[in-house]
């Protein structure tokens, strides 16, 4: 979903009242205005202005910033080369937190540039305040005080590369602080917020992981995130009546062959448990490295149990059973480990 003009059908009134006095050449086309009245009407001393390219407020006096935003958005989702064409586009960036309600980020009026998505093959420049980003991912779209805005998740990586690419961190103009503090407001709003899977995602999606900064804030968030659900799980064991379980302990052959580090992990039972492991793993190598000891463990013998912190939370009878289960079955064909604890 994302920003599509409305057809003709609402009367001038109506569609300058929905779109708080901010029109296009072909909205206003449509109903009837003819160019030379447009002109008119935006003469210096005239009740209406320019704000960007087709894009008119029906008033005078300074816009606000809610009339800057739809004006931005009118402008981008517009084709004004083709009469009726009508194209998708999202407010992205630090304009869609501010709209959001981030009380992290800047507030509205003091939003200098609004970045608004665009599918890739629109042929749009950047105009007045608007940065035009373009995108060959399907535009998605939450709608925020009647704007189309970018989900959280996207709309936080964009801001921390716009910050990125304008050397803000360098600079100071941005101090690390509030870069922290805007990813932790995205994954602990309860409404109109994202979870940390889908923050993650975006940020390596924006190239962003490696970044020095960015990463040091996705690292403390997992591990605080990691430390609640195994908190959580360690109640659960408690409940289930179940023996205490070691706490990441290294895995290894006799030989000294590495296998993993699991979560937790029974010996007497050769039963491990894996919590989030997508949350331990910011970049793809130590994806990799995590699932390849996941593998190791199932290959020689060691029963694998997988839970994640939703389920835990939804469902923890269901997986104090299931751990109950894994533990009373063990493993099988277990071959002779050397656990160490850490």
């Amino acid at each position: 979903m994302s920003y599509q003009i409305p057809s003709p059908s609402p009367s001038l009134e109506e569609l300058a009242q929905r779109q708080q006095n901010v029109i296009t050449a072909s909205q206003l086309r449509a109903r009837g205005v003819p160019t030379r009245v447009v002109s008119e009407h935006c003469r210096r001393g005239g009740p209406w202005q320019r704000l960007l390219p087709r894009v008119y407020l029906l008033q005078d006096g300074e816009p606000t910033p809610e009339q800057r935003m739809w004006a931005a958005l009118l402008y981008a989702a517009q084709d004004g080369r083709e009469e009726g064409r009508r194209d998708g586009a999202v407010i992205t960036g630090a304009a869609a937190l501010a709209l959001y309600g981030f009380a992290s980020a800047p507030r509205l009026p003091a939003v200098t540039g609004v970045e608004v998505l665009v599918p890739r093959q629109r042929r749009l420049k950047d105009a007045g305040e608007v940065r035009i980003r373009r995108t060959e991912r399907e535009l998605e779209a939450r709608s925020v005080h009647g704007l189309a805005c970018a989900p959280v998740a996207r709309a936080v990586a964009d801001t921390l590369r716009e910050w990125t690419d304008e050397g803000a961190f360098d600079t100071g103009a941005v101090p690390s602080g509030l870069l922290r503090a805007v990813m932790r407001e995205a994954v602990s709003r309860k409404e109109s917020g994202c979870t940390l899977g889908q923050l993650l995602a975006e940020l390596r999606e924006a190239g962003l992981v490696e970044e020095t900064r960015v990463r040091a804030a996705m690292d403390e968030l997992l591990a605080a995130e990691r430390e609640s659900v195994l908190d959580r799980l360690g109640e659960l064991v408690d409940e289930w009546l179940l023996p205490a379980p070691l706490t990441g302990p290294e895995l290894r052959m006799r030989g000294g062959t590495y296998i993993a580090v699991p979560d937790l992990y029974w010996p007497e039972a050769a039963v491990a448990v894996e919590v989030d492991s997508e949350l331990r793993c910011v970049s793809e190598g130590e994806a990799a490295w995590v699932r390849g000891g996941q593998h190791r463990m199932e290959y020689l013998g060691v029963r694998v149990v997988y839970v994640s912190g939703r389920r835990i939370a939804a469902e923890p009878d269901v997986v104090g059973g299931e751990l109950r289960e894994a533990f009373t079955a063990g493993g099988e064909d277990v071959v002779d480990l050397v656990v160490t604890e850490r």
